[in-house]
C-alpha cells in the first residue's frame, strides 16, 4: 500500500511538472515574439522616424508574460533568486534542504500564492467590467488580459510547489544522508 501512494504521488509530480515544462517551453517562444518586436520598433522609431504606444505597450505586456508565466519553469529549474545565506552552507545537507523546501511550500509559497490568486479576481474583474484600456492615446485596449496573467502565474507557481513538495517529500523520506 505504502509504495502504491508513493507511486502515485510521483505520478503526480510527473503531471505537474509536465504542465509547467510544456508552458514553460511554450512562453519561451514569446522571446522570440519580444526580440522580433523590439526590433522592428527601433527599426521604425530610428530609421522612419515612426513610433507607436500601441507597439511599445505590446513590448511591456510580452515582457511581462514572459516573466509571470516563466516564473513556475524558473522555479522548477531552481534558477530563481533565493538568500543562499544558510541553505549553502556546510550545516546544510540534501535531507534538510529538502524539510527547507518542503515546510517553505507550506507556510509561504503556497500560502502567499492562494492570497494572490484570490486577491487579483477582483482587480481583473474590474479592468473588464469597465473596459479598462490604455490611458495614452493610441495604446493598447483591454487591459483586463494583461493582468489575467497575474492570477495564471501563481496557479501555475502553485502547480509547481505541489510538484516540488512530493519531490522534497521523497528526499526527506530517504532520510538523512
Amino acid at each position: 500500500m505504502k509504495n502504491k501512494i508513493l507511486t502515485i504521488l510521483e505520478k503526480i509530480a510527473d503531471i505537474l511538472e509536465s504542465i509547467t515544462e510544456n508552458i514553460g517551453r511554450a512562453v519561451s517562444w514569446l522571446v522570440l515574439v519580444l526580440v522580433l518586436l523590439v526590433s522592428y520598433d527601433v527599426t521604425m522609431r530610428y530609421l522612419f522616424q515612426s513610433g507607436s504606444i500601441a507597439i511599445q505597450e505590446m513590448e511591456w505586456h510580452l515582457f511581462s508574460m514572459i516573466f509571470l508565466l516563466g516564473a513556475a519553469y524558473t522555479f522548477k529549474y531552481d534558477d530563481h533568486v533565493r538568500l543562499d545565506l544558510l541553505y549553502q552552507s556546510k550545516f546544510m545537507n540534501d535531507y534538510r534542504r529538502a524539510w527547507v523546501n518542503f515546510l517553505g511550500c507550506i507556510f509561504f509559497l503556497i500560502p502567499f500564492a492562494i492570497l494572490v490568486i484570490t486577491a487579483s479576481w477582483q482587480f481583473i474583474h474590474l479592468a473588464y467590467i469597465h473596459n479598462e484600456g490604455s490611458p495614452d492615446p493610441g495604446g493598447l485596449p483591454y487591459r483586463w488580459i494583461i493582468k489575467s496573467t497575474i492570477p495564471l502565474c501563481f496557479i501555475l507557481l502553485l502547480i509547481q510547489a505541489v510538484a516540488y513538495m512530493i519531490r522534497n517529500f521523497f528526499t526527506i523520506l530517504e532520510g538523512n544522508k
